[in-house]
């Protein structure tokens, strides 16, 4: 009897969480980076699988993704491997220019990155990132800066330009005043870095609810990106900036990843 009930929860156990959990230590990040890592539970070593990383909100943590979609179902259903990294609450997910704590794309590409690399088989010509709020600035930042290195990238409400908020959310702390010499702020913010990636053939996706607070923000990089002949799935409608409207948003980025994997085959 002992053996009957014990034998689903082990098994729901399972599929609701990760199978590796990797932690970092360096004192170029404000603390220890816990992150999780998603692979499908039929993995094979001999066999290379994509990769998406996917980026929390501010205050959030590696955790807050699997708040809002069944990762390990999606590692499963698409032979994906998926990665979930610490932001640090408020790192805004760059090398800041005022905290030497702060080094965010140092520990991305010098620690992170490597990491997966050894430890799992990677197809390193289907790497995708995205995320949500400050995640979204994160995972278009990353590419925008490193587009040799991504396949392709996603934001859902994103703050795709850091300048329009010049006040929220600790970016001060991170940027250093908003006239500092320390560093532009424009660096930094991706509806400024679209340059980097014209005449790229791949699309982005971006999307955003029409009552989220950064709708405005979202629509002028979709207005940018076809100034500057950029590919751009801009996905809009009823949502906010909320978990509901993420839970339903995520469901689309898993599925354009999805086609571009399908589409190199």
């Amino acid at each position: 009897m002992l053996k009957r009930i014990l034998l689903p929860v082990f098994l729901f156990a399972a599929l609701i969480y990760p199978q590796d959990t990797l932690f970092f230590n360096r004192s170029y990040i404000p603390h220890t980076d816990t992150t999780l890592v998603f692979t499908p539970s039929d993995y094979n070593p001999s066999v290379s699988y994509p990769l998406v990383f996917m980026l929390h909100g501010w205050s959030g943590n590696y955790a807050q993704w699997g708040e809002d979609a069944d990762l390990q179902g999606y590692a499963n259903k698409d032979s994906l491997i998926i990665v979930c990294p610490d932001g640090f609450y408020d790192s805004w997910y760059i090398n800041s220019p005022v905290k030497k704590n702060s080094q965010y794309v140092k520990f991305f590409f010098n620690d992170l990155v490597p990491k997966i690399f050894a430890k799992f088989n990677i197809d390193r010509k289907n790497i995708f990132i995205t995320g949500l709020s400050m995640g979204g600035h994160g995972a278009i930042y990353l590419y925008l800066t490193h587009s040799k290195f991504f396949k392709s990238a996603g934001s859902t409400s994103g703050i795709l330009d850091i300048t329009a908020f010049p006040k929220n959310w600790g970016l001060p702390k991170v940027l250093g005043p908003f006239d500092s010499t320390a560093g532009s702020w424009k660096d930094f913010s991706d509806i400024y870095l679209l340059k980097n990636i014209k005449g790229n053939k791949i699309p982005i996706i971006v999307d955003c609810g029409s009552e989220d607070f950064a709708f405005d923000v979202n629509k002028r990089f979709d207005e940018k990106c076809k100034e500057l002949d950029i590919p751009i799935d801009f996905i809009t409608g009823p949502g906010s900036h909320n978990h509901d409207y993420w839970k339903r948003s995520v469901v689309k980025h898993f599925q354009f990843f999805k086609s571009l994997i399908e589409e190199s085959k």
